[in-house]
């Protein structure tokens, strides 16, 4: 089966990998999105799909658009049989829908209809939910409205960040791609209408909504901070600078919250509840452990987080 591979970042990557390795699929070409700047240094760098397509010597393609009809026609040569998609970041045309055979498979981290959009994993943990999963879909002209295939669900752990989840779901997904490709081959695959009634939209996230609210509840905090690790990570301010905080635990202390309630360990208390922290950032400074920096800090009980 001849398949053309669409996707960017390193949750796509173990698919790739594992396609390209079989002895039934044949990878024609990888499509990903051009080299960006990144860091402060704005270093030109290549999406983690194309450094894993070129290590195999598959062909890479990172076009800007498919509106450009020789793009298109490029595309063609290829003669795939399925279009494989998993976080491609682009919406594809259906002069791109209409090209291969069976169709274009999306691999989506979430259980569709829930959390379709940009976002899916880390508003899954940010949201508080309890179950998450891989759903195989058709694509459509839609924003992941295409019927479902397979899906598989997993657990979401208690402390467990997005970059965790992010990893497990990444290699559930190549089941349910290998499990939706032998379908197809099999001509078992059963395709179910989403219910658009039921459907959430999973937003990309924002630097913008990094700051911590220390009025609401621990559980939504500790949501906050585990759903935006590793990015952009949650944020509060300490003496005028970002304190960046990647991990927390949740306590039953209580205080006014922003309250430092104790610093050994160092718990801060909420509108109900209260968190530890476990793992933090001061601007300019390297990450290190809570503890550690409330002692080179010489923070107090009583004193405030803001």
């Amino acid at each position: 089966m001849n398949i053309v591979f669409m996707g960017t970042p390193d949750f796509a990557v173990p698919s790739l990998e594992a396609l390209i390795k079989s002895e039934v699929y044949n990878v024609r070409a990888v499509y990903t999105q051009p080299d960006k700047p990144v860091g402060r240094k704005k270093v030109m760098t290549p999406p983690d799909v194309k450094v894993c397509a070129e290590k195999y010597g598959i062909k890479v393609f990172q076009p800007t658009t498919f509106k450009d009809s020789s793009v298109v026609e490029e595309l063609k040569n290829f003669s795939p049989d399925v279009i494989v998609v998993i976080a491609y970041g682009k919406l594809l045309p259906q002069s791109v829908l209409d090209i291969p055979k069976y169709g274009c498979i999306n691999i989506h981290g979430s259980l569709l209809p829930k959390l379709r959009g940009a976002a899916p994993i880390q508003r899954a943990v940010i949201n508080g939910d309890e179950e998450t999963g891989i759903t195989s879909m058709m694509l459509d002209a839609g924003l992941d409205t295409g019927d479902m295939l397979v899906k598989e669900s997993v657990k979401i752990l208690p402390d467990e960040t997005a970059g965790e989840l992010f990893d497990r779901l990444s290699n559930l997904g190549t089941k349910v791609l290998f499990d939706t490709l032998e379908k197809i081959e099999n001509c078992s695959l059963t395709r179910t209408k989403q219910d658009d009634s039921l459907s959430t939209y999973a937003a990309m996230l924002s630097k913008d909504e990094c700051v911590i609210d220390w009025n609401l509840s621990a559980q939504t905090v500790h949501n906050k901070v585990r759903g935006m690790n590793p990015w952009p990570v949650a944020v509060t301010m300490f003496k005028g600078k970002k304190l960046k905080i990647f991990r927390t635990k949740l306590c039953d202390k209580s205080g006014t919250p922003g309250e430092v309630i104790s610093v050994n360990p160092p718990v801060i208390a909420c509108g109900v509840g209260s968190v530890e922290l476990i793992e933090v950032q001061l601007e300019g400074k390297n990450k290190m452990s809570a503890e550690e920096f409330f002692r080179g800090q010489r923070i107090t009980a009583g004193s405030r987080i803001e």
